[in-house]
């Protein structure tokens, strides 16, 4: 396979920007970027559009005040795994040689509190009162902890991690540290998810430029690998949802994550623990401890142990999350695996600061969302 480079990363600060437009967040990315690849707009050939609220052909709009230059430019929606469904949609097209140099860009403007149900859920799901994303969340937690003995503490640890690491990250919405105590009295959400176990859905942009990894030195002095990126809808599995799959039915299929990941693994020739540092879905603080698992980072009921021992934190063996992760960050939903790939470039370039992860050249970012879409990204030096 061609070898894919990214050469250029950008990003707006996640967050509430009532004074500015969806137009001005993805611009602002975009420019950023290019500054980064040290290109200009005409030089792109092709850009996708990763969104779940914005209007149609918002790529468009946001893109071509930079230059009416005649690209196709391509908006593409996978609820929270829109991102990495774009991203390896720009991979594709420079493999297959339509394109030299490709952007990608998310960009989200999202209601306030949770998500509006019909843009996921059918009709009966949301009568039967199955539509808000906690509830399903709690489920899960509460069956795993049942079955492998998890506990509020742990579901805590990745709260009190993940806030902690957030401080020393400029993009993230949330930059304070929170001690255990206040994590676990803070409002209950869905038991046994507390406030500041959860992430907030928001506002914000980050995009990423590509090009064979054969032509990057005319850019940037700095190309970092794409190993890997591979999206998947899993097969049917008791993994996701609820009551559209049923939690306690017991079938071998593998969830999306599992196959997701073991897809990335073989593409990019390594394993789970060759890779130095990970950022991961945390829409709440228990689906890190289950991707954890899920990632082969150990077996299945042992992520708490995990934590007990400070494996996750940026000084352990698998650092997890640590630009602050969606509990910090909050979720626009179409930036928000480009914001992760744009940490994990930031590692690997060594270029993240207090939140800098010791001689990282494997990075991982993984994205899952409604619908069992799910996208895991490799990335190396």
């Amino acid at each position: 396979m061609k070898e894919i480079a990214i050469i250029g990363v950008g990003i707006h600060k996640f967050g509430r920007f009532d004074n500015k437009s969806y137009l001005d967040l993805g611009q602002e990315a975009a420019q950023m970027a290019m500054q980064d690849a040290h290109l200009e707009w005409k030089d792109i050939q092709m850009a996708y559009l990763s969104k779940m609220y914005l209007p149609a052909t918002s790529g468009a709009r946001i893109l071509k005040p930079l230059g009416a230059t005649g690209i196709p430019i391509c908006d593409i929606e996978a609820a929270c795994a829109s991102g990495g469904i774009a991203l390896s949609q720009a991979f594709l097209g420079i493999q297959s040689g339509a394109f030299d140099v490709v952007m990608v860009l998310g960009v989200e403007k999202m209601p306030r509190g949770f998500m509006d149900p019909s843009m996921i859920y059918e009709k009966w799901q949301i009568q039967m009162g199955m539509d808000t994303n906690p509830s399903y969340w709690a489920m899960r937690a509460r069956r795993h902890m049942y079955e492998y003995g998890t506990t509020d503490l742990h579901i805590a640890k990745v709260a009190y991690k993940n806030h902690k690491n957030s401080v020393h990250n400029p993009y993230s919405m949330y930059q304070k540290a929170f001690t255990m105590e206040e994590i676990l009295k803070s409002p209950l959400v869905c038991d046994p998810i507390h406030l500041l176990e959860i992430c907030a859905p928001n506002e914000g942009a980050a995009a990423v430029i590509l090009c064979p990894k054969d032509k990057a030195a005319k850019y940037t002095t700095d190309p970092i690998t794409i190993a890997a990126c591979v999206p998947t809808n899993a097969y049917y599995s008791a993994d996701f949802r609820a009551p559209l799959d049923s939690l306690s039915a017991k079938i071998n299929n593998p969830g999306p994550t599992e196959v997701a990941a073991k897809k990335a693994y073989e593409q990019a020739g390594i394993g789970p623990k060759e890779i130095n540092c990970f950022e991961v879905q945390d829409t709440d603080a228990f689906c890190e401890v289950e991707i954890t698992e899920q990632l082969g980072l150990c077996k299945f009921g042992e992520a708490g142990r995990l934590l007990d021992e400070g494996v996750t934190e940026i000084g352990g063996k698998y650092p997890i999350n640590m630009s602050g992760g969606l509990i910090s960050k909050g979720e626009p939903i179409g930036a928000s695996h480009l914001g992760q790939v744009f940490e994990v470039v930031q590692q690997l370039r060594g270029k993240a600061g207090k939140r800098q992860v010791p001689n990282a050249k494997v990075g991982l970012a993984h994205v899952l969302g409604a619908g069992n879409n799910c996208a895991v990204t490799i990335l190396k030096r």
